[in-house]
């Protein structure tokens, strides 16, 4: 899952992309909305965290300006975050296109639940348990086992496997990966994916599940 948190207040914007890149998620972080648009120009994101009371260009506009951009691209779902939590705030909120809308101050649990939510409407359908042979993983539990026995994966071998799982035999080229399961400060040229798919076929242990497509990626 592709996160974009946009939030200009530094420590809390940091804060919140650590939460979310800890349950698995590749986060980028804008500071204020001129940036967040570049960045939605740039990446098709799952999820943008917006606050919206931004300096400058206010989160409304910029929630407006992705509505307007949506149908050329993928449409990413937002999450308005604000201060202002009244009724009226948040009929406003939802009214100009946000998704779904969090006042502060917010509990962290509730606003990884609530990304993981929408990520689920901008996909197709898929069982709340990713099942392969004796292999099992459970997104919301961010759980991987096999025949039964619990995996010591971190956070992005998590990330990895479920991708592949939730592929259902698609062939994922490294560059989709690198894309969707690591966020801007993955450097694109170096050997990211490919160790992180030795470590996590290491821990998946024999016989082997996932597979190398020569010249094209890997699938399970």
């Amino acid at each position: 899952m592709r996160v974009l948190v946009v939030e200009d207040h530094v420590r809390l914007a940091d804060s919140v992309a650590r939460v979310l890149r800890r349950e698995g998620m590749a986060v980028d972080v804008a500071y204020d909305g001129t940036a967040a648009l570049d960045r939605t120009v740039e990446v098709d994101y799952d999820v943008v965290v917006l606050d919206r009371d931004l300096p400058g260009l206010p989160g409304d506009e910029v929630c407006r300006k992705l509505m307007r951009t949506a149908e050329h691209k993928m449409q990413p779902r937002v999450l308005m975050l604000t201060a202002a939590g009244t009724i009226a705030d948040r009929v406003q909120g939802l009214t100009i296109g946000a998704d779904d809308y969090l006042p502060k101050p917010f509990a962290y649990p509730e606003l990884v639940a609530r990304i993981r939510a929408l990520a689920r409407r901008s996909q197709p359908a898929a069982p709340p348990v990713l099942v392969h042979d004796d292999l099992a993983l459970d997104p919301a539990q961010r759980v991987a086992t096999r025949a039964g026995t619990r995996l010591a994966l971190n956070p992005k071998e998590l990330a990895v496997l479920e991708y592949l799982l939730a592929a259902q035999g698609r062939v994922v080229s490294a560059e989709e990966l690198l894309a969707r399961v690591w966020d801007e400060a993955a450097d694109p040229f170096t050997t990211t994916v490919k160790a992180t798919m030795n470590r996590l076929r290491s821990k998946l242990g024999e016989p082997p599940v996932i597979e190398t497509v020569p010249r094209a990626g890997y699938r399970i």
